[in-house]
């Protein structure tokens, strides 16, 4: 039986309204949530609004284009995005933006000082620690925040303090010895 054309398109309409009211609603977008913070980033102070999705490494990196901190794995597990915040090493990649209102940050853009560099830089290089060079600055904070509490680490302790940060070239030996090499130097001053 052949459909009439009237038949066809009042089907048609049915159709269309039944799509209709079964269709998803497209959500309202509306800009990300933000919030006004202010923080210290080696030493300078920074007032930003930031939006409240953003982690600390996304601030530093894509915000204050600090890219010494490297993004590694994005979940806590490498160590490549550790930065100091108020003096303790934390993966940035998992820490909030707006957790860091009122805080101190050190990058590791922060660590030499009118081009001279720290003894355990200079170590780092003497030792030949970084290979690739990916995970030199969360090596190199994890190991700051150690040389600021034990001055002068014996191998042991800084094998400990750096269990968090992945070397995927493997040079742990060399970071190892740099690190001690640092705390050697002029008793520990990171």
């Amino acid at each position: 039986m052949r459909d009439t054309p009237d038949a066809s398109s009042s089907r048609q309409q049915d159709t269309r309204v039944i799509l209709e009211q079964h269709r998803p609603h497209a959500a309202v977008l509306s800009a990300p949530s933000t919030s006004a913070i202010s923080l210290t980033v080696n030493g300078v102070r920074h007032h930003l609004d930031v939006e409240d999705r953003w982690t600390l490494v996304e601030l530093l990196r894509d915000q204050l284009d600090l890219t010494g901190t490297k993004v590694g794995c994005d979940r806590s597990e490498c160590g490549s995005c550790t930065v100091l915040l108020n003096g303790q090493p934390v993966y940035a990649c998992s820490q909030l933006a707006v957790w860091a209102d009122g805080a101190e940050v050190q990058t590791v853009e922060g660590l030499a000082h009118d081009g001279q560099l720290t003894p355990l830089q200079q170590a780092f290089i003497d030792h030949n620690a970084p290979q690739c060079g990916f995970c030199t600055p969360g090596q190199l904070m994890t190991a700051t925040a150690l040389l600021n509490v034990v001055p002068r680490p014996d191998a042991e302790q800084v094998q400990h303090a750096l269990v968090g940060n992945l070397c995927r070239c493997a040079n742990y030996n060399a970071i190892v010895e740099a690190v001690v090499a640092a705390g050697a130097y002029q008793g520990g001053a990171a």
